[in-house]
């Protein structure tokens, strides 16, 4: 049989780790399959650019025709990022008969539900392992894996971003600033880092992963989201005194009530498995009906990780196209068999954990007291409080570990009590 033709769109770092798996294990790849992969087109912005990864002037192309257009092209690879032009690409290629690779979380969180039924439309798989947690087998694992099982939670870390900085942070007793311009320097953080600390990244993944492991749709703008800025130096030593490690944590449920999901840092008991997690790495913890807990464990991002899952995926494309899987009717590949409607998440409010507090008292009498009354009123048990030592002013930090309770109840009492507060959930035992 004749060589399967590649399209690449995106020659940033993906795209090159993607290039150079593909030459590097060529005749590895050959051997599996019976046939070979032959990269045909790259798409694109300026051919003149210098690149990661040396590549034949003639493949590379700034027009999507070039791609779209050649027959002997059957895989298309997105990893342009982003929602547009990626979201109009993919479609394109679906309708010129090709299948789709992606590891762009962006645009299958926002608009998956549009291009999975395309896919299921024209009998085209649509893959996506890289995007979420990079080269870990997650969401290959939990479609496949467990899909005997009934799987009822997930938690983990899946911005290696948020997790360096954190880390760094615990490490070194820096500022979050201090942090962030550390992971900046090291190349772990965008010059904007927004999407990563203020947790927008995590939740397009969480909206992923909530598809593959509960078979729900999810708006990742309804997903309640909380970044990382807001925390101290303070908090991290606060923490750690209390027994805990701050972490980003995406958190999916799934119980008889509905489905629950949230973004937010948490304080994680020093002995926990995700506790552990240190600089860029990712983590998910799953817990299914059957086995109980399984952890999946890696590099989360970066040119070669994410390049595995994508060539992984290829591979599986490729092998059942030489199998006659797209020769049948019907949803191929990772294309979930029928895209339900977008799903009204749990309220937040519902959520009952125990809940660090930080504020800063001033030197007037009876404020603590005010605030232990506002709690008290809403149902708000203190299991905990601290105080650190007073300022020249008089004032002093004060920390409060709460009873678990719902979060409903305590931002009612956080609000009568008219005081800035830092909040961070604890993590279930």
């Amino acid at each position: 049989m004749k060589a399967l033709g590649v399209g690449i769109l995106g020659l940033g770092n993906v795209g090159a780790g993607t290039v150079r798996l593909l030459a590097e294990h060529r005749a590895r790849i050959e051997a599996r399959l019976g046939v070979p992969l032959t990269i045909r087109r790259v798409l694109v912005r300026d051919r003149a650019r210098e690149r990661a990864v040396d590549v034949a002037p003639e493949l590379l192309t700034t027009d999507i025709e070039d791609v779209l257009g050649d027959p002997n092209i059957a895989i298309v690879v997105e990893l342009m990022g982003g929602v547009e032009p990626a979201r109009s690409y993919i479609l394109a290629a679906l309708r010129a008969g090709k299948h789709v690779v992606t590891a762009n979380k962006a645009v299958l969180a926002e608009r998956g539900a549009e291009i999975f039924a395309e896919a299921a439309r024209v009998g085209r798989a649509v893959v996506f392992e890289g995007s979420v947690a990079g080269g870990i087998p997650l969401l290959r694992s939990l479609r496949e894996g467990l899909a005997s099982d009934r799987i009822t939670g997930l938690c983990g870390i899946v911005n290696g971003t948020s997790n360096y900085i954190l880390d760094a942070m615990t490490r070194t007793g820096a500022g979050f600033a201090d942090a962030l311009a550390g992971a900046q320097a090291a190349g772990y953080a965008e010059a904007d880092p927004t999407l990563d600390v203020g947790g927008g990244d995590a939740a397009h993944k969480l909206a992923l992963l909530a598809l593959v492991a509960f078979g729900v749709q999810v708006d990742p703008a309804t997903i309640p989201t909380e970044g990382i800025s807001h925390i101290t130096a303070f908090d991290i030593r606060a923490a750690a005194e209390l027994g805990f490690i701050i972490k980003s944590l995406a958190i999916g449920e799934r119980d008889e009530h509905g489905v629950g999901l949230r973004v937010h840092p948490t304080l994680v008991p020093r002995g926990h498995v995700l506790a552990g997690v240190q600089g860029a790495f990712n983590a998910v913890l799953v817990q299914s009906d059957a086995l109980g807990p399984s952890l999946y464990y890696g590099r989360g991002a970066g040119m070669m990780p994410t390049a595995v899952a994508v060539v992984s995926d290829i591979l599986e494309v490729a092998r059942d196209l030489l199998a006659g899987l797209y020769s049948r009717p019907g949803p191929a590949g990772q294309v979930p068999s029928a895209i339900p409607a977008p799903i009204a998440l749990r309220p937040l409010a519902d959520v009952v954990c125990a809940h660090y507090l930080r504020f800063r008292a001033p030197h007037v009498p009876g404020v603590l007291g005010r605030v232990a009354a506002c709690l008290g009123r809403h149902g708000v048990s203190i299991r905990r409080m601290s105080q650190e030592t007073p300022s020249d002013d008089g004032s002093a930090a004060m920390v409060m570990l709460t009873e678990p309770v719902a979060d409903g109840p305590l931002a009612a009492a956080l609000v009568e009590a008219a005081l800035p507060v830092t909040r961070l959930r604890l993590l279930a035992d």
